[in-house]
């Protein structure tokens, strides 16, 4: 009779689901590395209370389209909101280009059941779970600060979340394209005068009309005005068109992503 060794085994956290398998992979690795998970907390904090502490205070009110006057920093606030709800998403496609291009850790997980489309989804779905972890905070900071103007303040949050899965599907998929670290470059290229421009900081009205139209097509925008609506209670027609340039880009986003991890991979 041969008697064996018994070594401990390592049992992985179990996610039901084949897409789910690369968010298994994640949490293990950010297991070791959380201090880089809790960065992601401060930046879009450390803006916010920049602008309510200096810059608020010398802006004053901004009147509303209705004609309200509501403080600086809760003009901002949703806005900062949106923004860091679309560069976190965005900026995790450095990490999906690395197991792409040089880990090549895809190519081992499709060694398994795992499909093309379950590596997207599950790529996507992690990046929404950091952008939930940031998205709570910022709106619990929002909440404790008063900056929350209306009880529908509280859809900012699946408001962000929504705005982290669009910007996140099509950054994994612009990701599938590119080539050297240095085509990064195109992303700021791309999310920097969003940033500016994209009624951020000031009301539409103040820019030139020629700015104002292009400002409409930018899908930030479209995020920012939606989070607006909801922290300051201001409904119209226009959310629905807020929500459905969003839902598409979901759509889009991960319908090139899968295609594109497939031929990268399997051909």
């Amino acid at each position: 009779m041969t008697v064996g060794t018994l070594r401990p085994r390592v049992v992985p956290l179990r996610i039901s689901g084949r897409s789910m398998r690369m968010v298994e992979r994640n949490l293990m690795v950010y297991r070791h590395a959380w201090t880089v998970l809790l960065s992601g907390f401060f930046e879009p904090l450390f803006y916010l209370f920049s602008i309510t502490i200096g810059l608020g205070e010398l802006v004053g009110d901004i009147e509303l389209v209705s004609g309200d006057l509501v403080p600086y920093a809760t003009y901002v606030a949703p806005a900062l909101l949106a923004s860091s709800a679309m560069n976190g998403p965005v900026f995790e496609a450095f990490g999906i280009f690395f197991k792409l291009r040089y880990a090549k850790i895809y190519d081992g997980v499709l060694a398994t059941p795992v499909s093309p489309r379950d590596v997207a989804i599950g790529e996507i779905t992690w990046s929404q779970m950091r952008g939930a972890m940031y998205a709570a905070a910022f709106v619990l900071v929002m909440l404790v600060m008063g900056l929350l103007e209306s009880p529908w303040g509280i859809l900012a949050f699946p408001g962000a979340m929504l705005i982290g899965l669009a910007f996140g599907a099509i950054g994994m998929a612009a990701t599938t394209f590119m080539r050297s670290w240095q085509d990064f470059d195109l992303i700021t290229l791309v999310t920097m005068p969003m940033f500016l421009f994209s009624a951020t900081f000031y009301p539409l009205s103040v820019y030139p009309e020629w700015l104002q139209t292009v400002a409409r097509f930018s899908p930030l925008y479209h995020a920012v005005d939606m989070l607006r609506a909801f922290t300051l209670g201001t409904f119209d027609w226009s959310l629905l068109v807020h929500i459905g340039v969003l839902l598409a880009m979901v759509v889009v986003g991960i319908t090139i992503s899968a295609r594109r991890v497939e031929q990268l991979l399997l051909n």
